[in-house]
């Protein structure tokens, strides 16, 4: 598994924004992920501020779950309610994009970007089962993106 944080077409430039979870947080959306192929995973986290608390994965119910994603309403609200209950904010959002070589988001991610206080994760899942795993915050309104970097804590 690599982190990576190559400028990309479409990116701000400068963004000192940090992003903290366990490895264990990254390892069950590494597997998520893995687990997913050919299809897309998703999933939200919950936590406070930038540091990631609780993972929650999601059922893809989109309709071309190979190359979209649309987390499952009932796993949804049934994430909603546990953060509610743990006092947690839904802090990010994270899905695959398998068979890629790098994770950057598509235009679809920008576009479909509703959430624009969350982080967004993406997990790149390559033919060999490697991946690599990128934090982006995502503008809908003006198509633009920027990296988040991604901190391993313990």
């Amino acid at each position: 598994m690599s982190l990576s944080e190559p400028q990309r077409r479409g990116e701000r430039e400068g963004s000192a924004e940090s992003f903290a979870l366990t490895q264990a947080q990254m390892d069950e959306m590494v597997r998520h992920a893995r687990e997913a192929v050919p299809h897309e995973c998703c999933g939200v986290v919950g936590g406070f501020g930038n540091r990631a608390d609780t993972i929650y994965m999601t059922g893809n119910v989109a309709a071309h779950p190979a190359t979209t994603y649309e987390a499952a309403p009932e796993d949804l609200f049934a994430a909603q309610r546990a953060m509610r209950a743990r006092g947690e904010e839904l802090i990010a959002i994270y899905h695959s994009h398998p068979q890629a070589a790098d994770a950057v988001p598509s235009g679809t991610d920008v576009r479909l970007a509703f959430y624009p206080h969350a982080v967004y994760i993406i997990i790149a899942v390559k033919a060999g089962g490697d991946t690599c795993v990128r934090g982006f915050r995502l503008y809908a309104d003006t198509g633009r993106w920027e990296s988040v970097s991604l901190h391993v804590v313990e």
